[in-house]
């Protein structure tokens, strides 16, 4: 697991009230390395936040993470297991 992937479960985890059913599933596509965040059903409203606040943070963090290893990364965030 790559330092943008444990950026993005460590974040997710504090966010959400069931941490175990966090998942992130990294690969990539097109020279882009695109995150997938797979959290419950309940709670996607509280990663995404008021407005996508969350959302857009986490994504910054994600993005600065990556360019510290010299990737492009994308973050997306899903509802429900991979």
């Amino acid at each position: 697991m790559s330092a943008v992937s444990r950026v993005v479960e460590v974040l997710a985890k504090s966010l959400t009230d069931t941490p175990d059913q966090v998942r992130v599933v990294e690969s990539q596509h097109r020279g882009t390395t695109l995150v997938e965040l797979y959290v419950a059903p309940g709670e996607l409203g509280r990663v995404i936040g008021k407005q996508g606040r969350t959302a857009a943070a986490l994504r910054t963090l994600a993005s600065a993470a990556g360019e510290k290893e010299g990737k492009s990364v994308t973050l997306e965030i899903r509802d429900g297991r991979p």
